[in-house]
């Protein structure tokens, strides 16, 4: 085998290595997030409208599913496009569920859809 090619295959190696370490940093920071987030739903945020709450608590559910989901991404085919899908996810689809739930105000609700697109082509990228 040629001499050079180890030296691409460690590169490959620690590129793959740096996605993964940031990956599992990632879904920590996710996971302590909806741990936080989720107990503030449920003892401390006492909205106006109880619709919000039911909203805070359905953003409180996708992110913690999600998040123990993302455990699962170094076992995955394609763990940069499921992760990186998860990660987006949650982001946009709870995020924005969180932020219409606080301000008691849907019109900030636009990036939910794409939020929910991301899970479904998370979920997609394990059937290939």
């Amino acid at each position: 085998m040629d001499p050079s090619m180890w030296h691409k295959v460690a590169a490959v190696s620690a590129a793959v290595q740096f996605v993964f370490d940031l990956l599992k940093t990632t879904n920590k920071q996710t996971g302590v997030a909806a741990l936080g987030l989720g107990t503030y739903g449920a003892h401390v945020f006492k909205p106006q409208n109880p619709t919000y709450k039911e909203v805070w608590h359905t953003a409180s559910l996708y992110h913690l599913v999600h998040t123990a989901a993302l455990l699962a991404t170094p076992l995955t085919k394609h763990p940069n496009i499921f992760g990186g899908l998860l990660t987006t996810g949650i982001l946009a689809f709870s995020g924005t569920c969180y932020t219409v739930a606080l301000l008691e105000d849907r019109k900030y609700s636009a990036l939910a859809p794409f939020g929910g697109f991301a899970f479904i082509g998370a979920w997609a990228s394990l059937l290939f």
